[in-house]
């Protein structure tokens, strides 16, 4: 089967799950790749058939989403010149992460197109949803990339299209230990301001991985650190706890490693909000900002937090595998079979 498997390439969790997910498709499918955006730091080890401006999000240093260079860098044309370029058609299946130029292009062609990320999830009735109304953010995260069928990941199965979260290899197969330094990711904020509150925790050293810094220097107790793949699942696994923003793949993470997690979401997106709504149920601290108000609880958490038992099995394979065939499948009635199927299989594992 040929198979476009489209990548958001805002932020990095989306282009991490590829990482895991690529190499299982191409075990029994002929894969193109495209990815859009351009605020992802880690690589894809692949070839690029389409790569594409999109239409990304750009993080700002308050802990918000950068509106003015988000519209400054759109390039709202060219996003319609390759929706309408890109040949949908020449493939059997299309499969988005998040991704709206496969997502439109499929829609303005009458192709479905498959929804495979954790907004898929996110948007699901069932997810925990953020407390705020916001129904400006609702729209983007469900009209941003529209999809015929959606299989979500989440922090757990809320429904029987969703499924844990997927874990990388080198996450997998790390052996966690804990030298006693916090890893931290708060890519919405400068450094100045995270080495300002973070070196009022005396005694304790952060390990700060930087969206807006590409060297390396320390300040006290705080190390701030560019982005590197591997010196951070490193840094990750090594560490006590880990202090990041309410995304995704590296909370995810964090609590697969059986860190302590305290996360705080962005202001504006609803997809952070959401997440945040989620670990808070399942126990992890969440704070709104990185302020000095907030400062006593970071304390709490660095001398009290506990680590948030999950449960997280390798079924990446297995979860693909049964997608492809629910949607290969022709007529409703062998698709809602193929869905309950897909669900007894999965629980069945997480059972046994």
């Amino acid at each position: 089967m040929k198979i476009l498997y489209a990548i958001q390439g805002t932020g990095n969790g989306h282009v991490t799950r590829a990482r895991e997910i690529v190499p299982l498709l191409r075990k029994n499918h002929d894969i193109d790749i495209l990815i859009s955006g351009i605020q992802a730091d880690v690589e894809l080890p692949f070839e690029i058939q389409y790569r594409f401006h999109g239409l990304s999000f750009i993080f700002g240093k308050k802990g918000n989403v950068d509106i003015t260079e988000t519209f400054k860098k759109s390039r709202l044309k060219q996003l319609m010149k390759d929706i309408r370029s890109l040949p949908v058609n020449e493939y059997d299946l299309v499969i988005s992460d998040f991704e709206p130029v496969s997502s439109w292009a499929c829609y303005f062609a009458g192709k479905p197109c498959v929804s495979v990320s954790h907004q898929a999830a996110v948007i699901n009735k069932k997810s925990p949803k953020a407390g705020n109304f916001d129904p400006i953010g609702k729209t983007i995260l469900r009209s941003y990339a529209p999809s015929a069928s959606q299989y979500g990941f989440h922090f757990k199965p809320y429904d029987t299209n969703i499924f844990s979260p997927v874990i990388r290899s080198e996450i997998r197969l790390k052996k966690p230990s804990d030298t006693g330094h916090y890893t931290v990711y708060l890519p919405a904020y400068d450094d100045g301001r995270i080495v300002k509150i973070l070196s009022m925790v005396e005694d304790i050293e952060w390990q700060v991985f930087s969206k807006h810094n590409k060297q390396s220097f320390r300040n006290g107790n705080v190390w701030i650190r560019p982005i590197n793949n591997e010196e951070f699942i490193d840094s990750m696994s090594k560490s006590r706890g880990v202090f990041c923003g309410a995304g995704f793949e590296t909370p995810a993470e964090a609590l697969f490693l059986k860190k302590k997690l305290m996360v705080i979401p962005m202001k504006g997106q609803y997809e952070q909000q959401c997440n945040a709504a989620a670990l808070k149920d399942m126990g992890v601290p969440v704070i709104k900002s990185l302020k000095k108000k907030n400062l006593q609880k970071i304390i709490e958490w660095v001398s009290n937090g506990k680590i948030v038992p999950v449960n997280y099995p390798d079924l990446t394979e297995s979860i693909l595998n049964d997608i492809i065939e629910i949607e290969t499948k022709a007529g409703r009635d062998t698709k809602a079979l193929m869905t309950k199927l897909l669900n007894f299989n999965y629980l069945k594992t997480l059972i046994s």
